[in-house]
């Protein structure tokens, strides 16, 4: 069987992965993920994720035949890219811009072996109600945020501003798992393995 590796930090797509039954490593890729001049967002998270898939296969040293899967995602409003906040007022800020407007969730996931690669964008449209300054400064005091696309997790405390969901609920916390499943497929890489381990 192929091994498969995870060439991200995310605790979250860990947890996704492992949920889909597909037994991986995980594996660190730093990359510079400022975004080009006139990048669009969808080249821009399908760019990132190609480019951790890449660099998490420049650290495995093996002998045997792998893959590295890398994923990214971001929070898009209006056509601009909302990063990962750096501080309370950034964070507060996105949360206003967020409050009762529909916004895209756009992840990306590219799976490499050394000699292709092949990727997915995924988007997903999330609905926040309103939300109010206070609101938005005790989410940050939760701590949450501060590690995410666009300054809020679905899958936590965040959940409570979604009032709609279309598109894929995995995607928004970090990885497509129909997509990625697919894609592992192609790969020689199938899904369930652990129940059958059992």
């Amino acid at each position: 069987m192929m091994k498969l590796y995870l060439a991200s930090g995310s605790p979250r797509r860990r947890e996704l992965l492992a949920q889909i039954g597909v037994p991986f490593s995980a594996i660190s890729a730093d990359i510079d993920e400022t975004p080009f001049k006139h990048e669009s967002p969808s080249a821009y998270v399908e760019r990132l994720a190609r480019g951790k898939a890449e660099a998490g296969r420049g650290t495995v040293v093996s002998d045997e035949k792998f893959c590295v899967l890398g994923a990214d995602t971001t929070v898009v409003l209006n056509g601009k890219i909302l990063g990962k906040p750096v501080e309370e007022a950034d964070a507060c800020a996105m949360l206003m811009l967020l409050a009762g407007q529909e916004h895209e969730v756009l992840t990306a996931i590219a799976v490499l072996d050394g000699e292709r690669c092949e990727s997915r964008v995924v988007r997903s449209l999330v609905r926040f109600r309103d939300i109010s300054r206070e609101e938005a400064a005790a989410y940050w005091a939760s701590g949450e945020p501060r590690d995410k696309a666009g300054g809020y997790g679905i899958q936590g405390l965040g959940a409570v501003f979604v009032a709609g969901l279309n598109g894929s609920y995995s995607a928004v916390v970090g990885l497509p798992l129909c997509e990625t499943c697919e894609l592992l497929g192609h790969f020689g890489i199938p899904c369930w393995q652990t129940l059958n381990a059992r």
